[in-house]
């Protein structure tokens, strides 16, 4: 267990999961969390993050830091998804070893498991197959910073451990209209259609694709669950266990912005990986479990976009 003083890094806390974490320790009453901006350290720099790591000797470290990106992004950008991502998490997760980090938790992403993975996907699919094309970079990197953080547990005996998140959302995302994962895309989209009233609103491909979300305020919860009773080298599934297609989600996201105009389909673009559920079943028998329903999520994160729109414009 986390001492309520013990000094915390989180990489990342301007980002949704990041911040998310942030939260949650606070409310949970840790005192001593350490944050820096990219300005301040940027993590793709090995000399600024040995500099840090060995200045601050963190106790404990979530890391949550990662360039992030939809379907677009991940596939125009293939190089720099894979270089900043695997710079940044090599460059933390060696510097918190060179100086005794007790523990360390990796973020990942489940687009590290195959494209044609056994539904819903264990723990144990990983590089069992091809994995989807399109955020393959991105993947590769992530799977590269998991097994780190197992072969310094195998080699140095190490307490490192991973989570692996379905698709999340929530405050503080991201809602560019190209670069940003489909809910957030979806709200501004359909926010803006209801604003310019306009009459339909053309989604990409043909909304058959199933997809899991996570509201990212129990993902914190279970970040911060894990520090405290988990280690191993294989790393938890991170959702809710529940499925629904694009179309769905769609239509659920226009109902709670409150756009009544039609949804098109353009099926000339990609769809992505067709299914993407996690087996949540090693996060319930440790005990842990959601706790937000996605209509209510959505309304939430629906909010913090209205109340922040400076958001819209990243």
């Amino acid at each position: 267990m986390m001492d309520k003083n013990a000094k915390i890094y989180v990489a990342g806390h301007r980002g949704m999961v990041g911040s998310a974490i942030v939260r949650e320790l606070e409310r949970q009453g840790y005192r001593n969390i350490i944050t820096r901006t990219h300005k301040e350290l940027d993590l793709c720099r090995q000399d600024a993050v040995e500099a840090f790591f060995a200045a601050e000797k963190p106790e404990y470290v979530f890391l949550a830091a990662a360039k992030v990106g939809g379907i677009v992004a991940n596939d125009e950008a293939q190089a720099d998804f894979m270089y900043d991502n695997m710079i940044l998490e090599m460059n933390v997760i060696h510097a918190a070893w060179q100086n005794g980090c007790k523990k360390l938790e990796f973020l990942g992403s489940s687009c590290i498991y195959p494209r044609l993975a056994p539904q819903p996907m264990p723990e144990s699919c990983l590089l069992t197959s091809a994995l989807e094309k399109t955020n393959e970079a991105y993947a590769l990197a992530k799977i590269s910073g998991l097994k780190y953080c197992e072969y310094l547990n195998r080699q140095y005996g190490t307490d490192y451990i991973s989570v692996m998140p379905t698709n999340l959302y929530g405050p503080n995302d991201n809602y560019h209209p190209t670069h940003s994962h489909v809910l957030p895309a979806l709200i501004r989209r359909f926010h803006e259609a209801k604003e310019q009233n306009l009459p339909y609103v053309t989604c990409w491909g043909d909304g058959s694709p199933l997809r899991e979300f996570l509201y990212v305020d129990d993902l914190a919860n279970l970040c911060v669950f894990l520090m405290n009773h988990y280690s191993g080298n294989e790393t938890v599934n991170a959702g809710t266990g529940k499925e629904l297609t694009i179309k769905e989600l769609t239509e659920l996201v226009a109902k709670v912005v409150g756009y009544t105009g039609e949804i098109r389909w353009d099926p000339t673009k990609p769809n992505g990986t067709p299914r993407k559920l996690l087996d949540v079943s090693k996060a319930t028998a440790l005990g842990w479990t959601y706790k937000t329903e996605l209509e209510e999520g959505i309304r939430l994160t629906y909010q913090d976009f209205l109340n922040n729109p400076m958001r819209a414009e990243r």
